[in-house]
């Protein structure tokens, strides 16, 4: 028998069919736990859960981790997948959720051996892959904080961001947090400068002096706002950046040691220029792709390093593959991009497919496969990345 789950915020409908496609049962429930609880009941009077695989248009989430941990084989469909095969129940592509559970039961009935099955992943994995996704997520809006920052200061004190490079470094915030409008630091001296680097651990290696010419270089502001309201402005979104820089220094700690004990971390760690949120976003990302992967073809075509290629007759083109991973090809391609600059074999090859006139993501993505070829050969021998043992020279430059 197969079941399709057509899966909602607020409910859910769920379709058991047997073998030769008749319809066994068909039932709704609530997105409650007692709704989520009857219906794997109710799944399990089918027989072992071990023998009902569940397909379901997506591969994370609440009602998937139960599927799992009920023990029923899960088979994720892609939505746009499932959109092109709906032709197959009828032209005009008729839509409503017990039917799509219907649909998605049948379709796994005729197509089980082609689709992959959802392996559960290292629950240390999925923590990495969830503690980097919330650290990009912080810095997104930290990036957005600092960015709102930057233009009050246009606005109404453009001397304040000149002072110090980074706005949200700490020496930063503690400047606006002690002067948050021109006159609070009108009467400001070289020699105070210098008093307030020192006790802050001023790292920059600027004079009082210099920095003082900084704050006199800017514009002089001409805000009709008046100075204790420019200062509120200030300092609120002063709170705001310090509070997210706050909360990413305590994830990069977290991350750290995350990494420090995963399993996989000591078949890359020796990956050149990986730097330790680079390896947890790999391991996170591209470490559930490496234990469901059956080639090596899969793992390039997932990660989106593959391109696509089509061809028809007289017609061939390769194309940029949209269909993949996203998190996995940019914690790929920021490694990648940055291995080049400590591994000559890397550069040399880079430089060739830039030579055979490659753009540089296309480039990148070309020393990427070769990457990948020997990060699925550490993964496949559970042997740590050792450049000479892997001998990635060995490889042909063409790709």
């Amino acid at each position: 028998m197969f079941a399709g789950w057509d899966w909602g915020t607020a409910a859910h409908d769920v379709t058991v069919i047997d073998d030769a496609g008749g319809k066994v049962e068909r039932f709704a429930l609530p997105h409650t736990e007692d709704g989520i609880a009857r219906a794997l009941m109710r799944l399990a009077a089918h027989g072992d859960p071990g023998q009902l695989p569940v397909a379901i248009e997506t591969s994370r989430g609440l009602v998937v981790d139960r599927l799992l941990a009920a023990g029923h084989p899960v088979i994720p469909v892609h939505p746009n997948a499932f959109h092109a095969v709906r032709p197959r129940w009828g032209a005009a592509r008729a839509k409503n959720d017990p039917g799509d559970s219907f649909k998605l039961a049948d379709y796994i009935r005729t197509d089980i051996h082609r689709l992959p099955i959802l392996a559960p992943t290292l629950p240390e994995t999925l923590e990495l892959q969830a503690l980097t996704r919330q650290r990009g997520d912080q810095l997104g809006m930290r990036i957005a904080a600092v960015n709102r920052l930057a233009a009050l200061l246009d606005a109404h004190w453009p001397g304040g961001k000149t002072i110090f490079a980074k706005l949200h470094s700490p020496i930063a915030l503690n400047f606006l947090d002690r002067y948050p409008n021109p006159d609070a630091a009108a009467a400001i001296t070289a020699a105070r400068l210098e008093t307030f680097c020192r006790r802050h651990s001023y790292t920059g290696r600027r004079t009082g002096n210099e920095l003082l010419a900084r704050l006199n270089a800017a514009p002089r502001p001409a805000s009709r706002l008046g100075q204790p309201v420019i200062a509120q402005l200030i300092r609120s979104q002063v709170a705001v950046v310090r509070s997210l820089q706050t909360s990413l220094d305590h994830l990069d700690a977290v991350i750290a040691d995350a990494v420090a004990t995963h399993p996989y971390a000591q078949l890359f760690a020796g990956l050149p220029r990986v730097g330790v949120l680079n390896l947890a976003q790999i391991i996170g990302e591209v470490g559930p792709i490496l234990e469901r992967a059956n080639s090596f073809d899969q793992l390039t075509a997932e990660t989106g390093i593959a391109p696509v290629t089509r061809s028809s007759g007289k017609t061939h083109t390769v194309a940029f593959r949209h269909a993949s991973n996203h998190h996995a090809r940019q914690a790929l391609i920021s490694w990648i991009d940055n291995s080049r600059r400590a591994s000559p074999w890397a550069e040399q090859r880079y430089t060739a497919a830039r030579q055979r006139g490659q753009r540089h993501p296309h480039a990148i993505r070309t020393l990427g496969r070769a990457w990948l070829r020997i990060i699925w050969a550490c993964w496949r021998t559970k042997t740590p990345y050792r450049p000479t043992e892997h001998q990635p020279a060995q490889q042909p430059i063409a790709a």
